[in-house]
């Protein structure tokens, strides 16, 4: 507990490591003096963590990582009664849709990539779908402009909803308990309250002014028009019914009876497009995951409608580069992984979108040859503005989220990112239903040009068309090592998933860092637009901020990026490592 009230006051980052620190990792610490060396490993002055410590946690049967330490419970309670990986994902999305509503879900959708203990690896998109009635120009006023709070704010934001009927197909496929065995546990939890920490509270704060607006949402998110306080017992009865009919009549409650007509009509009360057909019509599919090499080890994640081809990208342009050697954010590190990145961004912004609706030119995007051409654009002293970057295979022709993650003593692994876009989505809540509907539209590309909430510039691939999903920076990513499971990682984030997700994997096989280590450095990004390094605080020493500075680029301090969620299987041992992400002090990473 006193963990988590000290996590509440923390306003900024710096690069944290941990008391396991691995031998490459540590001689990174021996060059940090260097004008052009690596970040100081520690905070200068009082040497003190900002963040309270979160210890490494080992486990030799199995794994659970989220952002709510209750749902880790939920999973981990799960694989100790004997199920498996898969059961204890569906178990922990229900309660997550509970204890975290910000962000797990029932009214959004997501991704799962899977690596199964024969060697399978398997993927299954549940991204939400644009009604039937979309039109290409809906978040356009009648003089073309795109009108601000359109896609974010209103009906019109709310895809269809695709979590119930993405956890029901993983567990029918790969699950060996019943839907009512999983689900019971986030019954519970939303029946009978659970008791809310100072994390669950600040999450829940970044919205009182919206929840006011909304009579059926300020009855279950504030306490009498007050904001709840750490300790007090949150109860949402209404989901706990939805919850209850879903656990008896499965998929159908939800995309052919009451709760989705009871969407439906508030989208229709409120000048919205979704329709009982657009329901019915919804389905889940699977999908081969994308594959790339990268140093000895194999990257596995999530194809499109997922944009993760941008990890697999960057790392193709990158992989001759010894940024070990550079070490962890030294100068030549950072430019050479910012201009991959803003190159593959450029990449993904252009050809990127819905597999059933454009072509989209993973082969050619991810072979030798075409990193080979980037890599040779990139000058090793100065940055490239983002103006001269376009998409490189020529001209197109035709963020809030949650992950978790979870390993079972029998080498299954699942990676989940699911989301509502924004925190708690619209905000709103349809009827009594008691879950937040999504704003995933504001995915889509609104008007071509134009940046999306997260900042993206995308295109034509990614216009709004009736029954399409929009493009997602979810990448729920399996790393393995000789054909074995070696991590599983993921966040949320926006746009800055990709970068997030992609620095968890660096940090281990390329700097030598323990998950902790990994988890606990601080992050940068760069997207292609704005034409800036994003960048926590701590990032950069002054000396290698002052000399990218010189070469160009723009920094821009933000507070934080992500919330890894990453399980390690250590390659000496065989115990699962993992740890908590402190950016999210309710989250928690547990294991038997």
């Amino acid at each position: 507990m006193h963990k988590r009230l000290a996590a509440i006051i923390v306003l900024a980052f710096s690069l944290v490591v941990g008391s396991q620190t691995t031998p490459a990792f540590a001689a990174l610490q021996d060059h940090s003096t260097a004008q052009d060396g690596p970040l100081q490993p520690k905070v200068e002055g009082n040497n003190k963590r900002p963040w309270p410590d979160e210890p490494l946690v080992t486990a030799r049967h199995g794994m659970v990582a989220t952002a709510q330490h209750l749902a880790t419970q939920v999973g981990l309670d799960i694989l100790k009664k004997g199920g498996n990986a898969v059961d204890a994902a569906v178990a922990v999305g229900y309660a997550l849709a509970v204890v975290h509503p910000c962000c797990g879900n029932i009214g959004g959708g997501g991704f799962m990539t899977l690596h199964l203990a024969d060697g399978k690896d398997v993927f299954l998109d549940f991204r939400e779908k644009a009604p039937l009635a979309a039109t290409p120009d809906m978040m356009q006023n009648l003089a073309g402009e795109v009108v601000k709070g359109r896609s974010t704010r209103t009906y019109l934001g709310v895809g269809v909803p695709g979590t119930v009927m993405g956890l029901d197909t993983a567990l029918k496929a790969y699950g060996t308990m019943s839907l009512a065995q999983v689900m019971a546990p986030a019954i519970k939890l939303a029946k009978d309250g659970f008791v809310l920490q100072p994390g669950d509270v600040r999450i829940l704060d970044t919205s009182t002014d919206h929840f006011r607006q909304h009579p059926n949402v300020a009855a279950i998110f504030l306490d009498h028009g007050q904001p709840w306080q750490a300790g007090q017992v949150l109860k949402q009865p209404e989901l706990a019914r939805t919850l209850e009919l879903i656990a008896k009549k499965g998929t159908r409650a939800f995309y052919d009876g009451p709760i989705a007509a009871a969407v439906v009509k508030a989208s229709k009360a409120n000048h919205g497009l979704l329709s009982l057909k657009d329901f019915k019509d919804y389905t889940a599919q699977w999908a081969k995951p994308i594959e790339c090499e990268y140093h000895g080890y194999t990257i596995v994640t999530a194809p499109p409608p997922s944009s993760a081809a941008t990890i697999c990208e960057t790392l193709q342009i990158i992989a001759p580069y010894p940024l070990a050697k550079w070490g962890f954010h030294s100068t030549k590190s950072v430019h050479y992984f910012v201009e991959a990145e803003r190159r593959a961004f450029a990449d993904r912004n252009t050809y990127l979108g819905d597999p059933a609706f454009v072509h989209n030119p993973i082969k050619k995007l991810l072979s030798a040859a075409h990193a080979a051409k980037l890599r040779a654009s990139i000058e090793p002293d100065k940055a490239t503005p983002s103006s001269e970057v376009k998409g490189s295979l020529g001209p197109y022709e035709s963020t809030n989220t949650t992950h978790y993650s979870v390993v079972d003593d029998k080498g299954d692994a699942v990676a989940v990112t699911y989301t509502v876009n924004s925190y708690f989505g619209i905000k709103q809540i349809a009827g009594d239903t008691g879950f937040f509907l999504n704003n995933e539209m504001d995915d889509f590309t609104s008007k071509p040009g134009v940046p999306n909430q997260f900042g993206l510039v995308q295109g034509e691939a990614n216009r709004i068309q009736p029954g399409k999903r929009p493009l997602s920076s979810m990448s729920p990513t399996i790393v393995l090592h000789d054909g074995k499971l070696f991590m599983v990682t993921g966040s949320p984030g926006g746009s800055t998933i990709i970068s997030t997700t992609m620095e968890s994997i660096l940090n281990v096989v390329e700097y030598g860092m323990n998950v902790k280590q990994a988890i606990d450095a601080p992050r940068i990004h760069m997207q292609w637009y704005p034409d800036e390094i994003f960048a926590e605080p701590g990032a950069f020493t002054p000396s290698v901020q002052s000399a990218l500075e010189a070469m160009g680029y723009r920094i821009r301090d933000v507070h934080s990026m992500g919330d890894i969620a990453a399980i390690v299987v250590n390659p000496k041992t065989g115990l699962l490592e993992s740890v908590n992400d402190p950016r999210y002090p309710a989250g928690e990473a547990a294991g038997y």
